[in-house]
Formats: structure tokens, C-alpha cells, sequence
């Protein structure tokens, strides 16, 4: 899968939060200071020809919609930063995290509760 910049990623978000939209639907829920609108329109077609978005047309304005989940770009996402920075070991990953002091006890209690229901589910 191909990377998202930082504003891609922004355009994303919104298209997500939105659904289907036109460009003057994305910009009003982007951060103050909100882009030129010529702006947020190369970045949306940039995601298009990136395969992360379509399109419907409507004369001369297109509804641009997501090609891919937020669960799906989520989950390629951590896993290629466990794969890159944690030796593809998510174990390392937690135990970053712990031994920066970003997660607390109860943080992991909850994660080994997610774990079990998952691995109950299997069963």
C-alpha cells in the first residue's frame, strides 16, 4: 500500500468522518487555518490517482468518496510501523510504550481483556 503524507492523511480523516463529499464539504471540517480550496483539490485527486479514493461526477463537481476503511488504512499502518521500528514483534511495540511511561497498568489490563475476548472468539 502506498504511504499517505500528513495532509493526505487530514483529507482522509475527513472523508471518513464525512463520507461521501465534495471539496467545500472537506474544508469546512479541516483545522483552523483552513486550505485554499485549490489545495485541498490536488490533494483529494492526488488520493485518487493513489487508488485511495473515487468519485461520482456531477457536471463539473465531483462527491469523492473513500476506496478504503479507516479500520483497513488503520491496521496496514501499525503493522508497517511494528514490521519497521519494532522488528515486526508487536510485543516490542507494548513494551515501548511501557518503558516510555505511555501506558499505565490499567492500559495494559484492558489490552490482556481485548486479548482474551479475541482469543475466546476463536475458540
Amino acid at each position: 500500500m502506498k504511504t499517505l503524507t500528513k495532509a493526505e492523511e487530514q483529507i482522509m480523516q475527513a472523508l471518513w468522518a464525512l463520507g461521501p463529499s465534495f471539496v467545500k464539504d472537506i474544508i469546512a471540517v479541516l483545522p483552523e487555518p483552513q486550505p485554499h480550496y485549490n489545495t485541498v483539490s490536488t490533494l483529494v485527486k492526488i488520493l485518487v490517482d493513489k487508488g485511495f479514493v473515487d468519485y461520482k461526477a456531477f457536471g463539473k463537481s465531483h462527491q469523492y468518496h473513500a476506496l478504503i476503511t479507516k479500520d483497513e488504512y488503520s491496521s496496514r499502518t501499525v503493522k508497517n510501523l511494528v514490521k519497521g521500528y519494532f522488528d515486526g514483534s508487536f510485543s516490542n511495540l507494548v513494551s515501548f510504550f511501557v518503558k516510555e511511561k505511555d501506558m499505565s497498568v490499567n492500559d495494559l489490563e484492558h489490552l490482556l481483556e481485548e486479548i482474551r475476548k479475541s482469543k475466546n472468539k476463536e475458540s
